[in-house]
């Protein structure tokens, strides 16, 4: 599955208005039908019968369940929002069941050196760019792997690339833009290992969307015999990464999949790549935390946990599938309560977002007034009962005057005089029903500025239901 980032949000502002004056009947009668295709195609429903309200032995609410359980989704067998919210989402065309993450061992291929040629191209990108994208996108196996892979121009080969529309003679056709992007067969002779691209999608070599190298590596991994993953931050997820193709690394989910069919690189250092974190385990830790027109957002590397305190829900996404420009793992994030814009912190840089608008280019935290040799800010958060912003590096602390636009003089000074029980250093800060909270690892302390003293300590992950 791929999705597209402003087409992502739009969808999931008007779903959310929607759906909260839609009854369950309307819900299945305006999405049954796309539903039930939905589960057909990627969930092997063998059914034409009614998609309404159903018995617990009605093979639709099975399946429906199964794909809920797949993606992670409260598992009600009934269409939720955001059980449509995935089905909407453009995606790969290989279907999702399967008891393993691989096929068989036996069934990969039998050797360490795949052929591989283009057979024609997309009219939306330069033919060169189109050649290092599939080229990069075989790298990003071979990089963990003994395979190689070598281009041929004539004859045979084992994968075939092609980009096709609509109807093109293999029983998996294409349906138009933002739909299916791509698919690929598993290893073996004829038509195995082939790979074929949505024509209709408009396919890129930046971060616009659909980026082909992006696609292109997720479909060279079921040409190598990967399944879909569950793991939502895997390459082998079925939607499509919301990530910046410039920085991608592999993660470690299709890393440890690929080695169990194929063996470990001959580097003698082995790579390794970026885990999904799990918003309940015990030992998370975020990288920054805010508030934002009432929300709360974690930070945690590639990844954003949004959360409504009042229903305690939370949702992970790419931090690009929110602010496409915004870099991973940042330092320190807060929100301005007079001009409603976050700044965001990495490095000697920041960022301002409005809402989820983000305004162009980034600044030098030396225009906030920060001496040149502090290299990063570690937590950043507005004290209303202060009226000042904090920012904290290191063991120290500053004060900034958000009227005068002005760091306050007499700063930096000590965390550890001025909260006392606090110790350096600390990860992520946020203020919020009159409290401060600030997070060190995997723990938070609930802070109570008037009386200075920690009220509570709890774990880091709370606010997210666990």
């Amino acid at each position: 599955m791929y999705s597209l980032p402003a087409l992502l949000l739009l969808a999931w502002a008007a779903l959310s208005a929607a759906f909260p004056a839609t009854s369950q009947e309307d819900l299945e009668v305006t999405y049954g039908k796309m539903a039930q295709k939905y589960l057909e195609r990627f969930y092997d429903l063998k059914t034409n019968g009614p998609v309404g309200r159903s018995k617990t032995n009605n093979p639709f609410v099975k399946k429906l369940e199964e794909m809920q359980k797949f993606f992670g989704l409260e598992v009600t067998g009934k269409l939720d929002q955001k059980t449509v919210q995935m089905m909407e989402k453009p995606r790969c065309g290989v279907h999702d069941i399967g008891e393993y993450n691989t096929v068989d061992k036996r069934a990969a291929w039998q050797k360490t050196d795949i052929t591989y040629k283009i057979v024609n191209f997309t009219p939306d990108m330069a033919q060169a760019d189109v050649e290092f994208s599939i080229k990069r996108a075989f790298k990003v196996w071979s990089d963990v792997t003994p395979l190689t892979f070598t281009r041929v121009y004539e004859g045979d080969c084992d994968i075939e690339i092609q980009f096709v529309e609509g109807d093109h003679s293999d029983n998996s056709p294409f349906d138009g833009p933002d739909g299916i992007l791509a698919h690929a067969f598993q290893p073996g002779p004829g038509i195995g290992g082939d790979t074929h691209f949505d024509d209709a999608e408009r396919f890129t070599k930046n971060s616009q969307q659909y980026n082909l190298f992006l696609v292109a590596a997720h479909e060279f991994g079921h040409a190598l015999g990967l399944h879909h993953s569950t793991d939502e931050g895997a390459l082998m997820y079925p939607t499509y990464p919301i990530t910046d193709p410039y920085l991608f690394q592999l993660p470690q989910d299709d890393i440890d999949a690929i080695q169990s069919l194929y063996g470990k690189s001959s580097n003698p250092v082995q790579p390794t790549g970026p885990t999904t974190p799990s918003k309940c385990d015990p030992n998370l830790a975020f990288d920054a935390v805010t508030t934002l027109r009432g929300e709360l957002f974690f930070f945690v590397k590639r990844f954003v946990m949004r959360v409504h305190p009042r229903v305690g829900e939370s949702d992970m996404l790419f931090i690009q599938a929110l602010w496409p420009s915004l870099p991973n793992d940042v330092d320190a994030i807060y929100e301005n309560p007079y001009t409603g814009e976050n700044l965001v912190f990495k490095g000697k840089r920041y960022w301002t977002l409005n809402g989820f608008d983000m305004s162009q280019g980034s600044k030098s935290i030396t225009d906030l007034g920060f001496p040149k040799n502090v290299k990063k800010i570690d937590a950043a958060v507005h004290v209303e009962d202060l009226g000042k912003t904090l920012f904290f590096v290191g063991n120290k602390y500053y004060s900034y005057d958000e009227d005068r636009q002005a760091m306050d003089a007499g700063y930096p000074k000590f965390i550890a005089k001025n909260f006392p029980g606090m110790r350096p250093t600390i990860d992520a800060a946020f203020y919020y029903g009159g409290l401060l909270y600030f997070f060190q690892d995997n723990i938070q302390y609930e802070y109570n500025v008037q009386n200075k003293r920690i009220q509570q300590v709890l774990k880091s992950n709370s606010w997210l239901g666990c």
